[in-house]
């Protein structure tokens, strides 16, 4: 059962990414022109998308896969390039909608199923591998935790995962944006220290049988983010 503030933020994320910026990030996540600010993050979210999908194996052939919070598919189609069964699940209705019509042409049939939910559903099954790039970023730490052990209770290989690091400029923005009129803030980003996360990751009963391994951050302009590995022991 997830917790009152993960429901909470889970239901902010969708109005946010579902309504306020549906524009917006189609166009972020297109090859459309943008701004210099959004090319940073643009730019930034390729190269995380890339590390993230250096860290799985080149043959995912038999292999299954959760892309947990996948916006407009671009990680899942990678995967599913590599011979994965790829479920990827997002909370956006319209942003799995744009992801379902981006993808109709390729031919992965039997590869990708987009799916709207909650990545924490354990109806979505068994995996071998769970990516979550930037969908635990709007999270407190203890909310991350915990899902973290959700997924891996159904994951047999690795999580993959990013959180936003706890830096003097990120936290100095993440205060920044409380003082905007609620109606105007786009979900809050929860900078997270890592060795607070490594501590509480290492104090969780049911992620002794992982192990966290690899760690790496990427930084572009506006976009910061930390991509962590569990692997199963």
């Amino acid at each position: 059962m997830t917790s009152p503030t993960y429901a909470a933020r889970r239901a902010q994320l969708e109005t946010y990414f579902d309504r306020t910026a549906v524009e917006a990030w189609a166009r972020l996540t297109s090859d459309a022109p943008v701004s210099r600010i959004r090319a940073t993050v643009r730019a930034g979210r390729d190269a995380m998308r890339a590390e993230l999908l250096s860290w799985l194996p080149a043959d995912l052939a038999g292999r299954r896969l959760l892309d947990a919070g996948c916006g407009t598919g671009a990680l899942a189609v990678e995967a599913a390039r590599r011979g994965a069964e790829v479920v990827a699940v997002d909370v956006s209705p319209t942003l799995v909608g744009l992801a379902r019509e981006r993808t109709a042409s390729l031919r992965l049939t039997g590869r990708l199923d987009f799916r709207v939910g909650d990545m924490l559903d354990e109806g979505l099954g068994r995996f071998d591998h769970v990516v979550a790039m930037d969908s635990l970023i709007h999270y407190r730490t203890p909310d991350i935790v915990r899902a973290l052990d959700r997924l891996s209770r159904r994951t047999e290989a690795s999580v993959l995962f990013t959180v936003a690091p706890r830096t003097p400029l990120l936290t100095v923005m993440h205060m920044a944006g409380r003082l905007f009129p609620r109606g105007d803030r786009a979900p809050v980003i929860e900078p997270v220290g890592e060795r607070s996360l490594r501590r509480r990751i290492a104090a969780e009963p049911g992620l002794q049988p992982f192990t966290l391994a690899r760690s790496r951050r990427i930084n572009s302009g506006f976009y910061l983010s930390n991509a962590l590995e569990l692997a199963r022991r």
